[in-house]
């Protein structure tokens, strides 16, 4: 299957039906994926929160023709930090490298902009294992992550702390970003 990843253009945050299906897309994955993290209704995003990160240019999609068949959000942290998030690949086209491609394109944007590494971080319950959490967090050590830190969730991110179902922690994790052979900064 051949897809695209670029940016979305900020204009694209008054594209309803992109909008939504970004939205969707994010909350769709994250319900199986955090299930039990989140309390009933809790959602990841709303459609507010992904035009206003569409228009701020921080969100990049891969499609194919005009569907959408994933999503990263890719923000610049400080002077040498990037961070991604938010990464959903819809659940149809899973195994073909959506998934890692988003992750590749966010790297190749902070390396293009000079950043030396790349973070994300892993929600997980506390008190038990989530085989999806686990999975995921053992795939971002294979593509070269490590777990830098960990802190309470409801310390870091107080505002979720009345969406949680179960008392959960963050996991950090930072990718050190090297140039790669016959890469220039324009």
């Amino acid at each position: 299957m051949s897809f695209t990843i670029e940016f979305l253009p900020a204009a694209s945050a008054s594209h309803a039906e992109t909008v939504t299906t970004i939205t969707s897309l994010v909350n769709g994955v994250y319900e199986t994926s955090e299930q039990g993290l989140w309390a009933e209704g809790a959602l990841r995003t709303t459609e507010a929160e992904v035009a206003d990160l569409i228009r701020r240019g921080e969100i990049a999609a891969a499609t194919s023709g005009v569907d959408i068949l994933g999503s990263v959000r890719i923000q610049r942290l400080d002077a040498n930090t990037g961070e991604f998030g938010m990464l959903a690949a819809d659940p149809d086209h899973r195994g073909v490298g959506i998934g890692r491609e988003l992750v590749a394109f966010a790297e190749g944007w902070a390396r293009g902009e000079g950043l030396a590494s790349m973070r994300l971080e892993v929600f997980t319950p506390r008190a038990w294992s989530h085989p999806s959490k686990v999975f995921l967090m053992q795939w971002y050590e294979r593509i070269g992550y490590r777990r830098i830190r960990t802190g309470a969730l409801d310390e870091a991110h107080p505002a979720l702390a009345p969406l949680l179902a179960t008392p959960c922690d963050f996991a950090v994790y930072r990718k050190e970003l090297t140039r790669e052979p016959g890469f220039s900064r324009v």
